[in-house]
């Protein structure tokens, strides 16, 4: 908003002032040149030819002047009021200290402040929480407060521009972002600050903050720390308890013996459901207490059934198999059992990856446990030994072949082969590998199939062979490995009387089970969730992937989706088409736990992907029931501003204008302009010779 005033207008000539002179003169001897002794008129010749003669000694005289290219320079001052910022805190805790009645006044108050103020000055309004928004909001709904945001924001803003002052009314409370009286100095304009809430310590309980892991894995402990705090409760007790979806976890009395009064408490407790979970800290109230909202929080972890269960079936008992136990039991994610093929009850259907040790043997063809295994796309390893009965070993795999020459064995030691790279192995491995004792391997002649990986070579004596003696590969999207010789316990007891310790052995064997356990995704639809967990003022956002018989991406046909909350309520979506995939922002749901499925139709095939997510409450604003009106004295102290509370609304206006704070800008802008361009010069000149023509016709003359 500009107030423009014009100055003053000068006209300015490209020559020195007396060729004035010369023009008038020109424009004089022109006239009378043309009419002095001129008789064509008769009788009325003598006043007739004065006034023609004027015209013409106007007209001339002009256009002489114009040839002397005169200008007109014209200064205008324009006024810019300046601004001034008007932001309301819009959190929970303002609204937890006023009742409808006072926000109904208080928002009566700030718009007739609003009025005075646009009458003056350049009013910009905003409202701050967790977010910085135009306009002032009175709703009081925002989760948290972010004061240095909504600073550093209007010094984004504004900082180059005439800010007369700032006006904040807020209680103090922040509960995200650095301290604003840093943020605040950026902006360099005073800053009045509109103090609100209460600042008397009232009774209350508060569970301050709960710190937890965001993951656990199922069957492991994990630990929370529970911040406890009490105001003004001495002398009273309260009771911190845990419960998992209504289910009591744990439970503890607390005695407060102070005002003042802090503790932590460190709670262990056992995941035992997978998914995510979620669980609730509750304090018991205290009489008397201002408020029991905050006597309560949730906090949620997601526990992983990420353990893969792996059998290790062995022919007989033997040294390999408590070697390899104990090497995958270092590992949280796996979980192993031990069983003997000639006992083994139960299918090893459910497992995720077998160890063969010594089978197929003479004894057991386990025919029925490998027709499983290829069924069930189960990754296995095969380990030779002494009982393993080569021809149906061969039968069963297509890796690796012996071909046995009676049942002497050799003492091979194993060497890395160069060039292995399927996976990365520690440098140690290879330097020290050559140095572990031989294992025992079949005496014969030994054959990898073409498009197997050979990680271990055999070295017979003092030969370095091309037999193979540790083979990974695939068959039919089975992966599978093979382990040509027993005796592996040697190489863990080695390892740990050279290292102290077993790690170069774990890394070995990890690594095989690990690149053979690994599960592939091979599913044509696919849909997940962007965060398992959300915060209630998080959009869900949910992207999905269709995949063709030759696993190219594609999305050409429609994709719906399906939100279900726990109480069975369905909410419909459908999916948009974004680079080769889906997407869809479902926008923003209440507390809960929620399940989703994803549907496509493809070549006449029904695909379903689905998930889960949960969303939890955010719990800042209710926590702090205290205001901070040092933090508002602070932040205009230090900004030359000044502290009011409410009930001065109606004066804010005249103490800005009594602190001298906004004052406008005065621009003077200068304007030369050559009078050439004026068109009524023009106009003036063809009026001039229009008229004079005129009058000579009307008289009988050209």
């Amino acid at each position: 908003m500009l107030n423009t005033l014009l100055l003053d207008a000068t006209i300015l000539l490209q020559y020195p002032t007396w060729f004035i002179l010369i023009c008038v003169l020109v424009g004089l001897v022109y006239a009378l040149a043309l009419y002095f002794r001129d008789k064509s008129f008769g009788e009325q010749s003598k006043k007739l030819n004065w006034l023609l003669g004027s015209f013409r000694f106007l007209t001339v005289t002009i256009i002489c002047l114009l040839l002397l290219t005169p200008v007109i320079r014209s200064t205008t001052t324009e006024s810019e009021p300046p601004i001034v910022i008007l932001a309301q805190d819009n959190s929970e805790s303002i609204k937890a200290n006023m009742s409808e009645e006072e926000q109904a006044a208080y928002q009566q108050k700030m718009e007739a402040l609003q009025n005075t103020l646009s009458e003056k000055y350049a009013l910009k309004t905003y409202s701050f929480g967790s977010k910085v928004s135009e306009g002032i909001d009175f709703s009081f709904k925002d989760k948290s407060t972010n004061i240095s945001q909504f600073m550093e924001e209007m010094y984004d803003l504004y900082s180059n521009q005439n800010v007369g002052t700032l006006i904040l009314a807020s209680d103090g409370i922040y509960n995200q972002g650095s301290n604003p009286i840093y943020a605040g100095s950026k902006l360099n304009t005073p800053i009045f600050s509109v103090a609100l809430g209460d600042t008397i310590p009232k009774k209350d309980l508060i569970l301050k903050k709960v710190y937890n892991n965001k993951i656990a894995y199922l069957g492991d402990r994990f630990n929370a720390q529970i911040d406890v705090a009490a105001i003004n409760c001495n002398s009273g007790s309260t009771k911190l308890s845990i419960s998992q979806r209504g289910r009591k976890v744990f439970e503890k009395v607390i005695s407060v013996n102070n005002d003042d009064f802090f503790m932590t408490e460190e709670v262990t407790l056992n995941a035992t459901t997978s998914g995510i979970q979620k669980y609730t800290v509750t304090l018991s109230s205290i009489n008397g207490e201002v408020t029991k909202v905050n006597n309560t929080k949730d906090f949620y972890i997601d526990i992983l059934d990420a353990r893969q269960k792996i059998l290790l079936l062995a022919e007989s008992p033997h040294p390999d198999i408590a070697a390899f136990r104990r090497t995958i039991l270092n590992n949280q994610n796996y979980e192993v059992e031990i069983a003997y093929a000639d006992k083994l009850t139960e299918s090893v259907a459910g497992y995720d990856f077998v160890v063969l040790h010594q089978l197929p043997s003479n004894r057991n063809n386990i025919s029925t446990v490998l027709t499983t295994i290829r069924n069930k796309r189960i990754p296995h390893m095969f380990v030779v030994g002494s009982l393993t009965s080569l021809p149906a070993f061969n039968q069963s795999q297509g890796i690796l072949k012996i071909n046995g020459k009676g049942t002497q064995t050799n003492d091979t030691e194993g060497v890395l082969k160069p060039g292995f790279n399927l996976f990365t192995l520690d440098a140690s491995i290879g330097d020290n590998i050559y140095k572990f004792p031989p294992l025992s391997t079949p005496f014969g002649d030994f054959s990898a199939k073409v498009d197997a990986n050979v990680m271990l070579t055999q070295k017979i004596g003092s030969i370095n062979t091309e037999y193979p003696l540790l083979v990974l590969g695939e068959e039919q999207n089975i992966k599978k490995a093979v382990m040509a010789g027993e005796g592996m316990w040697k190489w863990r007891i080695f390892d740990y009387l050279q290292n102290q310790n077993h790690e170069i052995f774990d890394e070995l064997l990890g690594k095989i089970i690990q690149y053979l356990s690994v599960k592939e995704d091979k599913r044509r639809f696919r849909a997940f969730a962007s965060n398992n967990l959300y915060n209630e003022n998080e959009a869900i956002i949910i992207d999905a992937e269709l995949y063709n018989s030759n696993y190219e991406r594609v999305n050409d046909p429609e994709a719906t989706l399906e939100i279900t909350n726990e109480k069975g309520d369905k909410f419909p979506f459908t999916f948009n088409k974004t680079n080769g995939s889906y997407n869809i922002n479902a926008g923003y749901f209440p507390t809960g736990d929620y399940k989703f499925e994803a549907r496509a139709s493809f070549n006449n095939e029904q695909l379903k992907a689905g998930g889960e997510f949960s969303v939890k409450s955010i719990q800042l604003e209710i926590f702090e029931t205290t205001a901070n009106h040092q933090l508002l004295h602070m932040i205009s102290g230090k900004n030359g501003g000044q502290v009011i509370f409410s009930d001065q609304l109606d004066q804010l206006a005249s103490m800005i204008d009594a602190k001298g704070f906004a004052k406008p800008i005065l621009f003077d802008t200068v304007k030369t302009r050559s009078l050439i361009h004026y068109k009524w010069i023009f106009f003036l000149l063809l009026a001039l010779l229009t008229l004079e023509w005129f009058l000579r016709r009307y008289n009988g003359s050209y």
